[in-house]
């Protein structure tokens, strides 16, 4: 089921407990944001999820609401294990892979760009954001 994004110039508040009730058992993931310049999804998981190895050609980020997770970064010796409260960031251009990881769901705010999906070979560049 595809739902509309939930803040706007109707709504400017929300709780994240309103959104798991809404959404249910997860896996879930949720627009909570989305403008033509940014998009922001609330994305929550189960330990083990695998998600894919992939890279933006914008820089992308993170906060995490609840849970664990680890995030392998290319060219980071050692993985980034997030709690609650952190927030990570990936360079564009740059692989990732993310693993919810802990006793119960974790969940993710992910801050990028609308229509730019994960992609599985690097791109020649970053895309070019022009701010008028």
């Amino acid at each position: 089921m595809l739902h509309d994004p939930i803040l706007g110039t109707t709504r400017n508040c929300i709780n994240l407990q309103q959104i798991k009730r809404e959404m249910g058992e997860p896996p879930w993931a949720r627009q909570v944001v989305l403008l033509d310049h940014v998009v922001a999804t609330a994305i929550c998981q189960p330990p083990g999820t695998i998600n894919d190895r992939h890279v933006h050609d914008y820089d992308e980020w993170w906060v995490v609401m609840e849970g664990e997770i680890d995030w392998v970064i290319e060219g980071r010796d050692e993985t980034v294990h997030a709690r609650a409260g952190d927030f990570i960031f990936v360079p564009a251009l740059t692989f990732h892979h993310i693993f919810p990881k802990g006793d119960g769901p974790s969940i993710r705010i992910g801050v990028g760009m609308p229509g730019h999906p994960h992609l599985h070979q690097r791109p020649e560049r970053k895309v070019n954001v022009a701010i008028t």
